[in-house]
């Protein structure tokens, strides 16, 4: 005879368990709590990039006569895969860069390869090789350990929404969630993006803020923030990272300064590079896709 899961033996049964302290009861609990975390974290981000995908996707539904939103998902997903580019920053491209002059040929007919510039924070690795990501990981892990700052984040600049967390570290859940997407000119971030210099930042009395972001800011213990844009060769910023110190004015020493310069001054030209060759490869292989879809949906519909 089978016992019921809810009868007093069997509660005896799951006592002895977890063990004397319920401890394997706890642990449990604690990893299903990290995985509605880590659920909770995936649907914050598919929310912040869901409205510039769907808008990558209405572009390539009806520049290639595709029949479906999924389609032209699919799409992106196959190209953002096969050159190891984020959907995200493929749906932006789809999204800031000027159609295709003839929808038959090529997108960029007259491109030409580039050479990567050298990226001397990462030694050991071919700049024309490298992840993306790596390079920004990189960059703010040297930027940390150059100032022994323990938290610090990094964000790149879209044409179409503004500067979009996409590193950090040591910092709240919180936090993240409130700049996960800086479109106003009310952070030292947006002014070092806006005004291409570096800017230090007295969290508790610096106008630029407004008083949420201040108190954000407050709230993980930053009371000063050093933010380094990363300009590219033509002058564009690219993306911005910054850093938070616990101490009032804590001001960098000019080796600091000098080195967090040098490696954004690198971080910039790179990025540019790799928007310019990687990201229109992926744009590319997009168009050469999408053409051949609508040729094939042409053939087959009747006159």
């Amino acid at each position: 005879m089978h016992e019921s899961a809810d009868s007093p033996s069997a509660g005896r049964d799951e006592e002895q368990a977890a063990g004397p302290d319920g401890g394997g009861a706890r642990d449990a609990r604690e990893e299903e709590l990290d995985r509605l975390r880590r659920e909770v974290r995936d649907l914050r981000g598919k929310l912040l990039a869901h409205p510039l995908i769907s808008h990558a996707q209405g572009i390539l539904q009806e520049r290639y006569l595709l029949p479906d939103a999924q389609t032209a998902f699919e799409l992106l997903k196959r190209s953002s895969q096969r050159h190891n580019l984020k959907l995200r920053t493929l749906a932006s491209g789809v999204v800031s860069v000027p159609r295709p002059d003839d929808e038959r040929g090529p997108w960029f007919p007259s491109r030409k390869g580039r050479t990567p510039p050298a990226l001397r924070f990462l030694p050991g690795h071919r700049p024309d090789k490298v992840n993306r990501s790596t390079v920004l990981k990189r960059v703010l892990h040297q930027a940390l350990a150059c100032t022994d700052a323990e938290m610090g984040d990094l964000q790149s600049a879209e044409p179409s929404a503004g500067l979009r967390m996409e590193h950090h570290y040591g910092l709240s859940q919180e936090f993240r969630d409130f700049f996960a997407l800086v479109d106003a000119d009310n952070t030292s971030c947006s002014q070092a993006a806006r005004h291409q210099e570096r800017v230090m930042a007295d969290i508790a009395t610096d106008p630029v803020f407004t008083e949420p972001a201040r108190e954000m800011i407050l709230s993980v213990g930053s009371r000063t923030a050093h933010s380094m844009p990363m300009v590219a060769a033509s002058g564009r910023t690219v993306g911005v990272f910054s850093l938070h110190l616990p101490r009032r004015k804590q001001a960098l020493t000019r080796p600091q300064a000098a080195a967090l310069d040098g490696m954004a001054a690198q971080a910039g030209r790179w990025l540019e590079w790799h928007e310019r060759t990687v990201l229109l490869d992926a744009l590319e292989d997009v168009h050469r896709a999408g053409t051949a879809l609508r040729a094939t949906r042409a053939r087959r519909l009747p006159d």
